[in-house]
């Protein structure tokens, strides 16, 4: 048996972060600059009390509506999430009572960030294609929003919040997902970090409010990102990714239909877009009405795809995720 991609569904929290309320906050940064930046005008912000899960539920429901899909059927439920419920139990676990899924459901969560749903695909395959599940339920949710430090612009203009369900299914015709290639470099983790709250250094209470040269300010219990090097990683790696999986997969360029990268920032992208020489009417751009929503970006801007009709039945789709960790995958889909 193969594994392919039958739907996808997303849920996104009802409050609005725009341009114009940022502006206000931050001086000298108009509606405009912000959009130039980061190619975002509004991000979905989840409610105080809204954890990432509670989108995922959403999410998960409207894919059962929708495909339709008996939970009964669900053999394997993947989380992929930074922001759990609790250390522990796994939130996958809780998901799979919310959601009705059978106790014979295997589920777990993977910590993975704009990677992880490249990574979650592989992780789906796998199971399917070594016989142990036929039909694999892969939820992303983030919501980053909640370690954001308000008076961190270089974050809060990026992040929003979202969550995406992928009913990954057998099936007996040609291979429709794959070749991978993933890579990993933990040398840059401090460039995309909170760094207290885990074993390694405890959440500080009353933490320290520290202001950068840009004039950034955040506690260590806060997101920090040194944007100009995950740039610079991502300009370095991601060309390399997408030459290894095409070497891999024995696929000229001009044969993928539809290129779809994780959705950083619309400054970044537009950068890649064109080192790889992809033309823009093969290249999916898609955060301007939710922001960056980290491990939930690539289905996000799938649906977006498919609603805007560049998304065909048959189209070969190569995905690229990139990001925290360092970490960063890519794969060849056809969509079916």
């Amino acid at each position: 048996m193969k594994a392919f991609v039958a739907a996808i569904e997303s849920a996104l929290p009802d409050a609005l972060l725009d341009n114009e309320q940022l502006s206000s906050e931050y001086e000298g940064w108009s509606p405009d600059k912000i959009y130039e930046k980061t190619g975002i005008r509004t991000r979905r912000i989840a409610a105080p009390d809204q954890c990432a899960s509670d989108l995922a539920v959403c999410a998960a429901q409207a894919l059962m509506r929708r495909a339709p899909l008996d939970p009964s059927s669900v053999d394997f439920l993947l989380y992929c999430t930074q922001t759990p419920d609790y250390i522990l139990p796994t939130t996958a676990c809780v998901l799979q009572h919310r959601l009705g899924l059978p106790t014979s459901c295997g589920a777990l969560d993977f910590n993975l960030g704009c990677s992880g749903y490249v990574y979650g695909l592989g992780l789906a395959k796998a199971l399917i294609d070594s016989g142990q599940a036929r039909t694999v339920l892969l939820i992303t949710a983030d919501t980053y929003s909640k370690l954001v430090n308000p008076a961190d612009k270089s974050v809060r203009t990026l992040f929003g919040d979202a969550a995406a369900a992928t009913l990954v299914v057998a099936s007996e015709r040609e291979t429709l997902i794959g070749p991978f290639v993933y890579g990993t470099d933990g040398a840059g983790a401090e460039n995309l970090m909170v760094p207290a709250g885990g074993m390694r250094q405890p959440a500080v209470a009353h933490a320290e409010l520290i202001a950068d040269d840009s004039g950034n300010a955040r506690t260590v219990n806060d997101l920090f990102m040194n944007g100009a090097e995950v740039f610079n990683f991502t300009l370095r790696m991601v060309p390399k990714a997408v030459e290894q999986l095409l070497a891999k997969a024995n696929v000229e360029r001009e044969a993928v239909d539809l290129f779809v990268f994780h959705q950083a920032n619309r400054f970044m992208l537009d950068h890649l877009r064109r080192k790889l020489r992809i033309p823009e009417s093969k290249f999916v751009i898609a955060m301007e009405d939710v922001g960056n929503t980290v491990s939930c970006s690539i289905p996000l801007a799938l649906q977006h795809a498919l609603e805007r009709g560049q998304l065909a039945s048959g189209a070969l789709v190569m995905i690229v995720g990139f990001g925290v960790g360092y970490s960063w995958g890519a794969t060849l889909m056809r969509w079916a």
